[in-house]
């Protein structure tokens, strides 16, 4: 079985720049926000952290100090990568021209999101079912800018690794210099486990670092993954969501304690409030709360209080007041809530 820290402490080149850990956020809509890369950043342990979504076609344009997803602290950026989706390759140039102008470490091509309303309009998964349209776009982004270029995707629309392998290839020859790999199909809403055969399928194809991404959970998940597939990396998602300090837990050696859940649900919701305009704060932190709540034996019960309390104030107390009565933790985020 592999040393799982002496791995994720080994240093990775992506394209002209290098990575001090391989073990990275997977970005997520709506969640992988500034207020939570500032949780984030209080345990450190990662090797790149990752905004959400950003359309392309606002991001040229785009003011970070009211945006909701294309904003970031400065000391954050020369780590993180963000993730833009759109189908134009003209539009996805632009933005990762901005992108690279900011000052990020990277930008990512969407190619896995499979939301109806992403995929209507040609994003996201969408482009796995279009090759020709997907290399334009791969081709003009790389183009367009010197810093590394990612490309987040999955399966494809059919349960076909050969699908898999031409699209990673496919990507490779456009200029990409990693891969996030989610081993389902689109329309696969987590019903089914990923397949991670496939990853070691596509890593074997291409040159270029390939990161496993899909229900690692544990140190035990992530062994195996690394075993099973020889992954470059590991690209936490959910369970990053519900402890934050993961990262520094697999490979700073951090001991977690009851003192962190409390520190990341309270950090998360005063960040929320830091960032965004009152409403937003409380919905923000209302995406986060069912990951958070995972964690805890009658975490349902917590979730729907939270839901309830109606603004953030409100929910600071109840989530203190839940806090303070010591609940019990679960082993691993409950799945019924962790979904």
């Amino acid at each position: 079985m592999v040393d799982l820290q002496t791995y994720l402490n080994t240093p990775l080149a992506i394209g002209n720049r290098t990575i001090a850990n391989r073990l990275v956020l997977a970005p997520m809509a709506e969640l992988t926000h500034i207020a939570f890369r500032e949780v984030m950043a209080q345990y450190g342990g990662y090797g790149l952290l990752y905004t959400g979504m950003a359309g392309a076609t606002s991001v040229p344009d785009e003011n970070p100090k009211a945006s909701t997803v294309f904003s970031w602290r400065p000391e954050e950026l020369d780590h993180t990568v963000c993730q833009i989706f759109g189908s134009d390759p003209e539009i996805m140039a632009r933005a990762a021209v901005r992108i690279e102008a900011e000052g990020f470490f990277g930008v990512d091509i969407n190619c896995g999101c499979a939301a109806g309303a992403i995929c209507r309009r040609g994003f996201g998964a969408a482009l796995l079912s279009d090759p020709e349209q997907a290399a334009r776009v791969v081709r003009a982004v790389r183009k367009a800018v010197k810093i590394p270029l990612i490309i987040k995707f999955r399966t494809g629309w059919e349960d076909n690794p050969e699908h898999a392998v031409s699209m990673a290839r496919l990507f490779c020859d456009e200029g990409a210099d990693a891969l996030i790999f989610h081993p389902r199909v689109a329309p696969d809403m987590r019903t089914r486990p990923p397949k991670w055969e496939y990853i070691g399928i596509v890593k074997e194809a291409v040159t270029i670092p390939v990161f496993g991404n899909g229900n690692v959970a544990s140190r035990v998940d992530a062994e195996k993954m690394i075993s099973l597939t020889g992954c470059d990396g590991i690209a936490l998602g959910r369970v990053a969501l519900a402890r934050p300090w993961i990262m520094a837990e697999w490979t700073l050696g951090r001991t977690p304690s009851f003192q962190d859940y409390r520190d990341a649900g309270l950090a998360m919701a005063e960040f929320c409030a830091k960032h965004f305009q009152a409403r937003t704060a409380f919905l923000r932190f209302m995406k986060f709360s069912p990951y958070y709540c995972g964690n805890f034996q009658f975490g349902h019960a917590l979730n729907k209080k939270l839901a309830r309390s109606g603004d953030i104030d409100s929910l600071i107390k109840v989530l203190k007041d839940f806090l303070d009565t010591a609940p019990s933790i679960n082993s691993r985020p409950t799945p019924n809530l962790f979904g």
